[in-house]
């Protein structure tokens, strides 16, 4: 989210389709949250106040100090623990108008630490090297556990955003952290990790960044997350997106989320809101304007609590 194109646009779609709770991704993060507050600030000058927000350092633009994408430089923007020019470069945040409980960050969280992990490999060792891939952060932006406490109980949000399966090379270092990324929550909500499973509703959102049937990436990790017993998919829909169909998209073009040049990779499924099974889903959708120039579009679901 840069200039201020992009802020009047990002304001636009909120008050249009005015969320009680928001994950947004792509805003920049400051120490002190400024750029946070300034969108706050101006969303309640809009008339849409949320007055509780979150936000922490994401892995984007982190230095590592290590050669992360093996090409023998130092300091460059695949160098950092997630892609990013500066540290702060694209986090995230959650806005909302229900008070903030406890939240769990899992951004420092090792990829080699995760189980069932598919980690690069080349000539039989780690890519870039051993001692880059013992360093190396799981979530390219940040993946969070962000409790909201609404008037009807307690509902845990799990936010995150992966990073793009592409632009790599043959070890397909992006494609495999992806599949690890989406699949965090798998080993989240199945107790396979070093914290216990959230017990009140969940609802897991973000930028997955990887399509079920189309386009690049290892599909079986969304998949295996569309499919978690936990977990039921509303299947947001936007005529919009069904009429702007890229030939021989192979999933129902409705679901598409991102607004890709066609006709490769064209329109995908992208972004998820993936309710609890014990919530009840009493609408959604994809908001997907005309004559918007962005890629990715806001999906919005209502539930209501048990």
């Amino acid at each position: 989210m840069r200039g201020e194109d992009d802020v009047q646009a990002v304001i636009a779609t909120l008050v249009e389709v005015r969320p009680d709770v928001v994950h947004l991704m792509g805003l920049d993060h400051d120490v002190e949250g400024h750029a946070l507050s300034a969108l706050q600030q101006a969303l309640a000058e809009a008339g849409l106040d949320y007055t509780h927000a979150y936000a922490a350092q994401p892995n984007s633009g982190l230095p590592s100090g290590l050669d992360m994408d093996g090409n023998g430089q130092l300091g460059e923007a695949r160098d950092a623990q997630g892609y990013g020019r500066f540290t702060g470069d694209s986090g995230m945040a959650v806005l909302s108008r229900h008070p903030i409980g406890s939240v769990q960050d899992f951004s420092a969280f090792l990829w080699a630490d995760l189980p069932g992990a598919i980690p690069p490999v080349i000539d039989g060792q780690p890519f870039p090297s051993p001692e880059a891939f013992a360093a190396q952060r799981l979530s390219s932006v940040g993946h969070w556990d962000v409790e909201v406490l609404t008037p009807d109980g307690s509902l845990r949000l799990l936010a995150f955003a992966a990073g793009t399966p592409l632009y790599d090379g043959d070890e397909d270092r992006n494609g495999r952290r992806n599949h690890d990324e989406v699949t965090f929550w798998v080993r989240y909500l199945d107790g396979d990790l070093p914290w216990p499973r959230p017990p009140q509703p969940v609802v897991v959102l973000g930028r997955a960044n990887v399509d079920p049937f189309d386009g690049a990436g290892r599909l079986e990790g969304i998949r295996g997350l569309l499919d978690h017993p936990r977990l039921q998919d509303p299947e947001p829909r936007s005529l919009e997106a069904e009429a702007q169909a890229t030939p021989g998209h192979l999933g129902d073009p409705a679901l598409d989320t991102a607004d890709f040049k066609d006709p490769r990779p064209g329109n995908l499924r992208l972004d998820y809101v993936l309710p609890d099974v014990r919530l009840t889903v009493t609408g959604s959708g994809v908001f997907w304007p005309e004559d918007s120039e962005k890629r990715h579009h806001l999906v919005w679901v209502d539930v209501t609590l048990p």
